[in-house]
């Protein structure tokens, strides 16, 4: 096909498909038929449709001219063009004139001319454009309207299928690849925003369903409501006549009853004349009774205090300080890189031989073979049986011979206090199967370490004085507690 053909969107020539060439008439009935029907407009006015257009002014008024001439001076040739420009519908595309055929027109010309160059712009208009739906020219054909070729057949055949198009459409055709694609995103954006608004109408019908029949229950338990209420209300007004019937005889009953009353209040007088001289007296006893009472609540908590108060605890606080332990705040032991005087080691032994002395006396308890006698820091222990040996459970640093000696002698102290300490804790273990003593003693030994201290090392010695410091504290609460 020698036809040209634009793009109706961006204006660039097109190259139709060689299957729109061969089109047969049934084809075209089959695309007309799936066309929708174009929307209905409201009819415009001549003047409305020529601004719609957006054709160069020039030929906007040679229009006009043409216009105004056949309505001075109609003719045959001129009428048939009004005819023909006129009876387009709203979604028709108008005839532009080429600017070589306006330029031709003269202002008010013969009706012959007028309808050759109506001719002639109509046959340009058609290679121009994209093709709109043309009325078919009624005259006989002359020059210009010769026997239609093949290919001039061909070109009407697309030319009305184009302007089938875009009469039943809002788009103008033909169209371009690309542009076809623009349109058709446009087209699904739009299907899609369509589909979203036709969900929310459908959510929304819903809704109201769901509303209306809520209202609809609602209603029948307001009936239902209302006939209850009705019933409700014809039993009140049975129990407000009963109500009036009962409120005459209790009338009755209020006046007989402020005869009463009378004889009451002379009675109630006289009543709180002798309540009174018996409320004075009430109060005098109770304010003796508060103070007796005040007096032994004070004497309770004395006694209640007293009865807590455990003068051995005080007495004989045992404790540590870092390896040392203590009883009153005395060291007992000695290790490397500390220096502890021996003064404070014997006031320490002899604190404790007193603990231990104190305690056989509380649970009158004699040991075997041995006497204690706590004389402070020259404190010792006495054999009762065999020589009735002295030993004495003080030391001292001095390095000469009769130092050693009596060194030895400490040693057979301490042994004789761990075995006292001993027969101390199984008494106890006799008295109560639930206390247990943590380090156990075996001979010299008092867990796994010797409390001699000659040819010994500082640190189990020191060790061994803070096992016997705690076992003295195990005795010292469980002597307290069953006295108490």
């Amino acid at each position: 096909m020698t036809s040209s053909y634009v793009c109706q969107k961006c204006r660039q020539p097109l190259q139709l498909d060689a299957s729109l060439a061969d089109l047969s008439p049934s084809s075209y009935d089959l695309l007309a038929s799936t066309l929708a029907s174009p929307p209905a407009r409201p009819p415009a006015s001549g003047a409305d449709r020529l601004n719609q257009l957006s054709a160069p002014a020039n030929v906007k008024n040679t229009w006009k001219r043409v216009v105004s001439a056949q309505s001075d001076s109609p003719s045959p040739s001129s009428s048939s063009l009004s005819q023909r420009l006129l009876a387009k519908q709203p979604n028709e595309s108008y005839v532009f004139l080429q600017d070589s055929v306006v330029q031709k027109i003269p202002s008010p010309a013969p009706s012959g001319r007028m309808g050759r160059v109506s001719s002639v712009g109509s046959h340009d208009f058609n290679h121009a454009r994209s093709p709109k739906p043309q009325q078919r020219n009624t005259r006989p054909p002359g020059p210009l309207h010769s026997a239609s070729s093949p290919l001039s057949h061909k070109v009407k055949s697309t030319n009305k299928l184009f302007s089938l198009l875009s009469t039943r459409t809002d788009i103008d055709h033909p169209l371009c690849t690309e542009c076809t694609d623009n349109l058709l995103k446009n087209l699904n954006e739009q299907l899609k925003d369509t589909m979203r608004e036709r969900d929310g109408y459908i959510a929304f019908e819903k809704e109201l369903k769901k509303e209306k029949q809520r209202e609809d229950e609602l209603m029948e338990e307001v009936e239902r409501r209302i006939e209850r209420l009705k019933e409700e209300e014809k039993l009140a007004i049975e129990d407000l006549r009963e109500a009036q019937r009962e409120k005459e005889d209790l009338e009755e009953e209020l006046r007989a009853l402020e005869l009463e009353e009378k004889e009451v209040e002379e009675e109630e007088s006289e009543f709180w004349i002798s309540h009174n001289t018996h409320m004075l007296t009430a109060a005098e006893q109770t304010a003796q009774l508060s103070s007796l009472r005040a007096a032994y609540a004070h004497d309770s908590l004395v006694l209640e205090k007293l009865e807590r108060t455990n003068v051995y605890n005080d007495a004989f606080c045992i404790g540590h300080d870092g390896v040392f332990g203590t009883i009153n705040g005395l060291r007992l032991g000695r290790v490397s890189g500390v220096h502890v005087e021996w003064a404070e080691i014997n006031a320490a032994w002899g604190q404790a031989l007193l603990l231990l002395y104190t305690i056989a006396r509380k649970l009158d308890y004699t040991f075997d073979s041995y006497r204690l006698v706590p004389m402070g820091s020259f404190s010792r222990i006495e054999k009762t049986n065999g020589d009735k040996s002295s030993y004495e459970l003080y030391g001292s640093g001095d390095l000469h011979i009769g130092r050693l000696l009596q060194n030895r002698r400490f040693d057979f102290a301490m042994v004789a206090f761990l075995d006292c300490l001993r027969q101390a804790m199984e008494f106890v273990k006799s008295q109560d199967h639930a206390v247990d003593f943590p380090h156990q003693i075996v001979k010299d030994k008092i867990g796994d370490v010797s409390i001699k201290l000659q040819f010994g090392v500082e640190e189990a010695w020191t060790r061994a004085l803070r096992h016997v410091l705690l076992a003295l504290k195990l005795l010292l609460k469980w002597t307290t507690s069953a006295a108490a």
